[in-house]
Formats: C-alpha cells, structure tokens, sequence
C-alpha cells in the first residue's frame, strides 16, 4: 500500500477534507517517516513532542466533522524555517548566539498564515547560521545533508525544508531568500522552491520587513502542490504593507509554442560541465515538446555589485542590534556582512538600488518577447556535507562564501518571481535544477508553465532511493 507520507500535498489536503483520510494518520505518517529519517538527514529541529502533534491533528478531525468549509492547507503537518518566530519554538537562527533562546512568546506573521490556512506546525527547519549562505550547517544542529546522497549537503539556506521534502516527511514547507536560499536547495534535493515576486507572500522578519530584496515563499515537492501553498500564503496582511499584488488567475499552458528565453550561464559565470550536459539536453527537450527556445537574457553588467551592497546592508539591518548589544558565538563571516552593511555610504545604496531599477525593468522588456526566461538553478551538482561554501567552479576561484550564488543573486536584482524546478539528472543520480522565471506578479501562470513541464518530463515525481539513511 502506498505510504500516506508519499502523497502530494493536493491529495492529502483533498482527502482530510473529504474524510478519506483522517489527519491522525496523516500526522502519523509523516512522524514515523521523519523518526525514521531524521537522525542522519538532520532536516527538522525544535520538534515538538509526538502527543502534542497529534493532538492537533486531533482537534482538525474534530473541526472537519463540525464544519465543512476547511482552509486550504487543513491538517497538513508542515515545519517553519529557524528563522521565523513560531509560539512555543525557540528560534535559534541556527546561532550560536541563540543556542539558548527561549521560545517565542508570538508567531510571526508567517506563522500566523500558516495556522490560519490550517497548517498544523510541528516543529522548524534548520538553517545556517542568520541565514547565511545556500548550505545548511550550523554549531545548534549540524549539517543537513542530502536524502539523494547524504555525504552531500542539501542545500541552504532552506536546507532543512528541502530535505524534509524529498525525504517525505513533510507536504510542505517553507523557505526565504535573498540570494538563493530556497533556490539552491530546491535543485539539489529535486524539489520545487518558488520566489514569488516582492509582497507576495507576507514574512515580516524583523529588520526588512519592507524590503523587496529577502522574500518568503513556498516550497513543495511539485508545482501543483507549491501553487496550492502559495495561494494559501499569499493574503493580504495589514502588518504587511507590500502584500497588495493582484492574484490572478492562471490560464492552461500547453508547451508547444511557448516562448522561452535561454540562458546557458547567466552572462558568463562559471558553470561546472556536469550541469551544462544536462541543461543542453533539457533545453533539447524542451524544444522536442515544441517550446520556442532562443538565447537571450537581460544585461547582467554590474548585478553582482549592486545585489552584494543591499545584500550586506540588510545584514546590517537584521543583525545590528545584537551585534551592538554584545551578543557573541556569530561566525566571523556574519560580522563582516554586518560591518561592511554598516559601513555602506548613501551614494553606494543609491547606486544599487538604481541598478536594481534597471534589472527590473530589463528583465521585463525580456519577458515581453517570451514567456520565460530559463537560465541554471546551481553551477554545481549538491557539494560534498563537510565544504563551508563553494571556492571554485569549473576553474574560477571565489574569495567569499556567497560568490558561487550568483546564479540566484542576478535574478534577485530583477524582483521578478523565480521558480526552482528540475532540468534532469547527472549520470550519478544527482538532481540538476533550473530557474525559470516569469513576468513579475503572474505567479500562478509561472506555476502553470513548470507544472506543464514537469508532466511532460517526469523529473520532479523521482524521489530519492537513499532510504537506508538511517542505518
């Protein structure tokens, strides 16, 4: 019989409602899978204990049978980000300057949309340290490693949500980024991760909360399931004062005919040969579906500045206060963000947020003469658990962690939703990923067009056959 934890998040969510399924079991499921995997994959962290969770589900059984009319999400486990501040959860920011942190006395605004689209929150997802970086380590909780292979990383900094994903044990769950975070970890666990366009999704973590730079969004383990997320997600919330996009709906998409941009490298960063082999044969397939595939992609002169100076300016936001008050246990490289943040001059910010304007802008006269815009999700397949960042692709030496994101920072300068799904496999077996970007507030179309070529493809439905983890 088909494992309950195997099933997509629409087909739980669709039978808790109808009463095929009791959200007692579907909790059940999903912790006797994470018992089962948790230990080595390291993916969920502040678990709540199993009693308190069921008791939960519970309560949704009770609520469906007085009342019909469920939320979107009703009595699907999930776990929020270690970042975010969920009731009754310490949140560590995988620091150790917060190794200690009582729990949280309120939800954040995340929080609160999850429980009131009927989510049943059991515990957070790890994370490094503030965020910090697209690999999941940190000094609280250790590394999280791939469910594809487990001497590798998942990815960060929505590493814990990715590898609880592909490892099915969870239907859902959440991520953030600024520069990849739930980007990276979406392609290299083959899982999907969508960041939606600014305002979107309301997240108000402490410090930007007004900034279109660092967004929340969803990730699942197909489009189908992550729209159903994201239109659970995005309300407008009063505290939130960008959550003011239109939703609109998203018309069929068939893939003959659509016109998609191509980009091999995003202006010529270094790409590993691996990646490139299956991105060429993706575009291939592609156009054997009957998709308009041609190379074009926005002016990428000078993102790469730009994105680094509000990048650590909002690190300076973020993490000032702590830093001024004393706090210690932070990783050097965190203090360097937060110095170079502060010591940025208005003329610096200036000039960025003007860059930024322009990648806008470019990236939409782009995409009103195709559809997409596809480009590489990763330059590199998921790296070995025990690298600290990325110092070198296909012959190119980086001198900082976030360096070999770039990839994911261009597209971050253009506010224009991204959605992380997968291009294929390596001949090893490890997922390739690639992002395919749309026209700015047109999530549900963007889903529409991936889940189209995840139907005609296959290869976001593998799942990870690395089940001996636990041993």
């Amino acid at each position: 019989m088909e494992h309950l934890a195997d099933w997509s998040a629409v087909r739980l969510a669709g039978a808790i409602a109808s009463g095929e399924v009791s959200a007692v079991e579907v909790m059940r499921a999903h912790l006797d899978r994470i018992e089962e995997r948790n230990p080595v994959l390291k993916a969920v962290v502040s678990q709540q204990p199993d009693s308190v969770s069921l008791a939960a589900a519970e309560e949704a059984d009770r609520r469906r049978a007085a009342d019909p009319d469920l939320p979107p999400l009703h009595g699907l486990p999930t776990a929020v980000k270690d970042l975010m501040d969920v009731a009754g959860f310490p949140t560590t920011h995988g620091s150790a300057a917060f190794a200690d942190a009582a729990p949280a006395q309120h939800d954040s605004v995340l929080a609160t949309l999850l429980r009131e689209a009927g989510a049943i929150i059991i515990g957070k997802t790890n994370t490094p340290e503030m965020g910090q970086g697209v690999l999941s380590f940190n000094p609280v909780f250790g590394t999280t490693v791939n469910p594809w292979d487990p001497t590798r990383h998942a990815g960060g900094s929505s590493g814990g949500a990715a590898a609880a994903l592909s490892a099915r044990m969870l239907p859902i769950a959440d991520g953030s980024d600024s520069g990849g975070s739930l980007r990276y970890p979406a392609a290299f666990c083959n899982v999907v991760g969508v960041r939606p366009s600014p305002g979107r999704v309301a997240s108000g973590r402490t410090g930007n909360a007004w900034t279109p730079h660092g967004v929340t969004g969803p990730m699942a383990r197909d489009s189908a399931d992550a729209a159903l997320f994201l239109d659970a997600l995005a309300v407008e919330k009063s505290t939130w004062p960008l959550s003011s996009l239109p939703t609109l709906p998203a018309r069929p998409v068939e893939l003959a005919g659509l016109r998609v941009a191509w980009s091999a490298d995003a202006g010529g960063l270094p790409i590993d040969p691996a990646i490139r082999a299956v991105h060429a044969a993706f575009a291939e397939q592609l156009a054997g579906l009957g998709a308009l595939v041609e190379p074009d992609e926005p002016d990428f002169a000078g993102a790469d500045e730009a994105w680094e100076t509000i990048e650590t300016f909002e690190f300076f936001l973020g993490g000032r206060h702590a830093v001024d008050a004393g706090a210690s246990g932070f990783r050097p490289d965190y203090l360097r963000n937060v110095e170079q943040g502060r010591a940025t001059t208005a003329t610096q910010l200036a000039d960025a947020y003007e860059r930024r304007t322009r990648a806008y802008r470019d990236t939409a006269a782009l995409l009103e003469r195709h559809d997409v815009l596809i480009l590489p999700a990763t330059p590199v397949v998921a790296p070995p658990a025990e690298l600290e960042w990325v110092d070198e692709v296909d012959g190119r030496r980086f001198d900082r962690y976030f360096t070999w994101q770039m990839l994911a920072n261009r597209l971050t300068l253009t506010a224009h939703p991204v959605v992380v799904t997968s291009a294929g496999f390596t001949p090893d077996g490890l997922p390739v990923g690639v992002q395919v970007v749309g026209r700015h507030g047109r999530e549900a179309q963007l889903l529409a067009v991936t889940r189209a070529i995840e139907e005609a493809t296959g290869w976001i439905a593998r799942a990870p056959s690395v089940w001996n983890v636990a041993s």
